[in-house]
């Protein structure tokens, strides 16, 4: 058995789950917030036997696609202190990040 951890963007959250669950896969979503942006993304749960691991990691990176944004950063005015000068920056943002963790024992309750 294997534990698929997937982090995506909000924005490809729910079709991905849609995806996932009419494949057959069973997922738990968690609500977390990335470092880099600050912004909201998503973590996936997906337990599955190991024969059907790539086929889960193809249904995500079907539906996860990286695309570029633009994002306001602060920036520090030169010979000021405290004061923050905000300028637009374009950054890739999407796709997934994928974890996959070998799982000893599974229990159902």
């Amino acid at each position: 058995m294997k534990l698929i951890v997937a982090v995506v963007q909000d924005d490809d959250a729910l079709d991905l789950i849609d995806l996932l669950t009419d494949a057959g896969f069973r997922v738990t979503k968690l609500a977390t917030t990335g470092g880099f942006l600050k912004a909201g993304n998503t973590t996936l749960m997906i337990g599955v036997e190991e024969e059907k691991v790539d086929k889960a990691i193809k249904t995500i990176e079907e539906i996860c696609k990286t695309r570029k944004q633009v994002v306001t950063a602060p920036s520090p005015m030169t010979g000021s202190t405290g004061i923050y000068v905000p300028y637009p920056v374009e950054v890739e943002v999407g796709g997934a990040t994928i974890f996959v963790l070998d799982v000893d024992k599974f229990i159902k309750i």
